[in-house]
């Protein structure tokens, strides 16, 4: 029988180290895994978001849990230049994007105050060690009127699609990531959604951090959500 330590998942400064660990190990096959157990949807997920961003060509946006730079080379497309911003060194090793690259803390990110007009984050928000301080790093870096497109996982409303997604993220996905990657790290990423908040608590906490116009949008059935607003 499994520990039940084995399910209790990490806090703090705990979290912090276990997560730069599971994407040091993972980054190599980090898109690929990505494109499969996604069937590819989440290229689409990152082509709205960017457009959701609806800002100038030459805007600034800053990219954090940059990952491989899948968010970054969206951005580019759409003739906006990014910085992205990881914790994880072996992420920022595999990229593959000839974006400006940081490693970096999202709870203190390494910009001045008020110096961009956007940022993203794709899939990540699970991995902070808190979202409010985030949040208000976010808040601090961006001009007003800045735009934010933060990506997460969901639960489709649909209760049977809501079974069959579970069954999916919690059963098959761990056994992809272990065929093609690291089997724990893809065991860890499905219970990680439990760090996630109340749909009206995450996005109460994204209007408190100083953003208005906060509105979240279901993609694909409800598998993915979008997490849009502007600086106030």
């Amino acid at each position: 029988m499994p520990s039940r330590a084995a399910d209790v998942l990490p806090q703090g400064e705990d979290k912090v180290r276990a997560v730069r660990s599971m994407f040091d190990a993972i980054a190599p096959r980090y898109d690929l895994v990505n494109r499969v157990m996604t069937f590819r949807m989440d290229v689409g997920w990152r082509r709205r978001a960017v457009r959701s961003l609806a800002l100038d060509p030459g805007a600034v946006v800053v990219d954090v849990a940059c990952g491989t730079g899948d968010l970054c080379r969206e951005l580019v497309k759409a003739g906006i230049q990014p910085i992205g911003v990881d914790l994880s060194f072996g992420m920022l090793a595999a990229a593959r994007t000839a974006a400006p690259l940081v490693e970096g803390d999202a709870l203190r990110l390494p910009f001045r105050d008020g110096s961009l007009d956007g940022a993203t984050c794709g899939f990540a928000l699970r991995n902070f060690v808190a979202l409010e301080p985030f949040l208000r790093s976010l808040a601090a870096v961006l001009r007003p009127g800045g735009r934010i497109a933060l990506l997460e996982v969901a639960e489709p409303p649909n209760r049977l699609l809501r079974w069959g997604h579970g069954v999916y993220f919690g059963a098959v996905v761990p056994r992809i990531g272990a065929l093609l990657s690291d089997g724990a790290a893809y065991r860890y990423l499905p219970r990680s959604v439990a760090y996630l908040p109340p749909t009206e608590e995450l996005l109460a906490v994204v209007r408190g951090a100083g953003f208005v116009d906060v509105q979240r949008d279901l993609l694909s059935t409800g598998i993915a959500q979008l997490v849009t607003g502007t600086r106030a």
